[in-house]
């Protein structure tokens, strides 16, 4: 079994705090930000960053849902960890500044892929697949937070 890591960022046009504000704020904002590949989206306990334990369903493939279910912690200042209790998938949320008024949003989802040929399919396919599941997230998330000139 090798480590699969799939590595997605975006430079948003607002404040790291409001980015940031956003993306933790798991009862609210998070849920509009999820793409069609998401379902059963519920919040269970908590629902602002830290302490949160929330469950969703992602549906990466036509054949492959994982149901997770994610605890929640913020480590540092602008980072948030999602550890699913149901596998060995991590996602690292990091919000850091981008010039005047910007941020870079940088999300890293890793887990312990199969082994034999399809952990090779697995690393090589899963990580583009996520990204662009992602890049949908972080492109509503751009929508959400970025103000009108």
């Amino acid at each position: 079994m090798a480590q699969v890591e799939a590595t997605t960022e975006r430079v948003v046009a607002a404040d790291p705090e409001t980015v940031f504000d956003a993306i933790a704020d798991y009862s609210g904002t998070r849920g509009k930000l999820l793409p069609e590949q998401f379902s059963e989206y519920e919040v269970r306990e908590g629902g602002d960053g830290e302490g949160t334990l929330v469950h969703w369903k992602l549906q990466a493939t036509s054949k492959r849902v994982r149901d997770c279910l994610l605890e929640v912690s913020e480590p540092t200042d602008g980072e948030l960890v999602e550890k699913d209790r149901n596998s060995s998938m991590v996602t690292t949320w990091r919000v850091t500044p981008a010039g005047e008024g910007r941020s870079r949003v940088v999300v890293t989802t890793t887990w312990q892929g199969a082994g034999g040929i399809g952990g090779f399919f697995e690393k090589t396919f899963a990580p583009k697949g996520l990204g662009r599941i992602y890049d949908a997230i972080l492109a509503r998330l751009a929508t959400e937070v970025e103000k009108p000139a």
